[in-house]
Parts: structure tokens; sequence; C-alpha cells
């Protein structure tokens, strides 16, 4: 598929149309930057913002969303459960605390943020599956219209699968030349779930990378552009993040070059050369 600029979307498996690249908020400090840089980017164009409980930001990238005077139905939000708020009654709660933040009647895509926090490990699965129980009630009631999942690998997956009556539309996972995520990935596409780049710039790691640099200076990109760029060559969805408004204009400006079936191969064979995904069986969450 052919892609034009920031207003072309993919197609969900449950017929939802997303953005093909977001606004990534992680990170980013809540209060007047936060604020202003969503506002940056909604200028430059993206119609795609990704937020969550965990970032404390929602109530300024809502504000953002206020000011820009842009419809509601223009707009695609994410956000994502919190670890502290796994489980049925708990979920229900913090899916309208998020929209009472964000100032918003529903939510584009919410997303479990992490499988199996610390504080759950006992039984992950039974609380992932409550959540999603709640989650799925709450696209029915019209409060969501796509609801997904984040860093789950395979085994988390089929544990959630086991009760579910939808499948997840997203897995937000850490995705970019230096980490392909094979396995996941061949997990997903199995699911038809769609694979979203969180840190598609190796959280930065890869801006200094030699191959990526020679590649931003044969094409006269940025090496910010070629990384995001490789995303969208693969038909992955990528979350760049910045505070600054000349990148944020900058990393939406990759519709107007292509990188060759070489150039992808070489950018492939990156995989290992930078910063590696979180377990998120280990993560000390």
């Amino acid at each position: 598929m052919a892609l034009r600029g920031l207003n072309d979307t993919y197609t969900l498996n449950n017929g939802v149309k997303i953005p093909v690249v977001g606004f990534g908020t992680w990170q980013t400090p809540d209060g007047e930057v936060a604020e202003k840089s969503v506002l940056a980017a909604l200028n430059s164009g993206y119609r795609h913002i990704d937020t969550a409980a965990a970032y404390g930001n929602e109530e300024s990238v809502g504000r953002a969303i206020k000011k820009s005077g842009i419809r509601r139905d223009e707009l695609f939000v994410t956000t994502k459960l919190w670890n502290s708020d796994h489980g049925y009654e708990n979920t229900k709660k913090a899916i309208d605390t998020s929209l009472m933040k964000l100032g918003l009647d529903y939510l584009d895509l919410y997303l479990i943020h992490w499988p199996n926090p610390v504080a759950m490990r006992d039984n992950w699965a039974e609380l992932n599956s409550e959540s999603w129980q709640a989650m799925e009630e709450a696209q029915k009631a019209g409060k969501i219209r796509a609801i997904g999942v984040s860093n789950f690998r395979k085994h988390h997956l089929d544990a959630l699968l086991e009760n579910a009556d939808v499948i997840p539309a997203v897995n937000q996972i850490y995705l970019n030349p230096s980490d392909l995520e094979s396995d996941v990935r061949k997990e997903n596409d199995k699911h038809q779930i769609l694979s979203e780049a969180y840190s598609p710039l190796g959280t930065g790691d890869l801006l200094g990378n030699e191959l990526v640099n020679k590649l931003a200076q044969e094409h006269g990109k940025s090496p910010a552009q070629i990384l995001i760029h490789w995303s969208l060559e693969h038909g992955f969805l990528p979350l760049p993040k910045s505070v600054h408004e000349e990148y944020i204009k900058a990393n939406g400006q990759v519709f107007d070059f292509s990188l060759s079936a070489d150039e992808m191969k070489l950018l492939d064979g990156l995989e290992g050369k930078g910063n590696s995904a979180l377990d998120p069986d280990q993560a000390n969450f």
C-alpha cells in the first residue's frame, strides 16, 4: 500500500480506521510541555495521539485536543490501563477516569499496558481476563472503539484469547531495526493484530548509527525520518515522540521517499545493535 501522508490509515481487525503514524507522549512531562507538544503535533497534521494513564499527562493531552479545535471524529486517541488497575472493577473505573482526564466521550483505542507486572505475578492471566471483559463491555457500550494490548508476548496473548470474545486490534511493542520482535510479530500477524512500534527510533539509540546516517544523507532526510519510514515500509505503525516543534514536524514528513529492498534488508540487519526490549516477565513493574 502506497502511503501519502499522516491522514492515511490502516484498517484494524474490527474495521476501525487508524492513522498510520501516531504522536507519542511517553516521558513527556505533564503541563505546558505536554500540552504544547501535542498541540504542535495536531497543528502539523497528526491526527493520532498516543498517551497512557502511567504517563501522567492525559489532562494535558485533553487540553491540547480541546484547544486545537479539530473535530473529535477527525482524531484518533489512544490511552492505556496501568498495572495497579488490573481486574474487572478497577478497569471499569480506570476507563472512566481516563475519559474524564482527557475530556472525551469515547476513546478510539484502549490497551492493557503491561501483561505481567510484579504485583500480579501470581494471577496475571486471570486479572488480564477480567480487565479484558471490562474493556469488551466498554467497547459494546460505545466508550471505546477498539481494544488491544501492549508488550504482550505469545504466551500472554494465548492466555488472553482463551476467554476473550474480541481479538485484540493492536499490540504495541518495542519495535525498530535493532529489535524486530519476530516471534511477537508472527503471532500478531496470525490474529490480524496490528503491530504498533513504540520507540521507533530505538529510544534515540539508533539516531547515531552509521548505516542510518548514511541512508539519511543519501536520501536527504534525517536519521529519524529514515527509521520512521522503515516502520511504515514494514506495515508497522510508528509512534515517534518529541517535545521540539521542528522535530515533531519533520517526523511526520516521511512520505516523499522510499527505501529499496536492499536498504530495508541492511536496516533489518541492525537487530541486536541497540537497546533491547524489556521482557514483560522480568520487568519490575
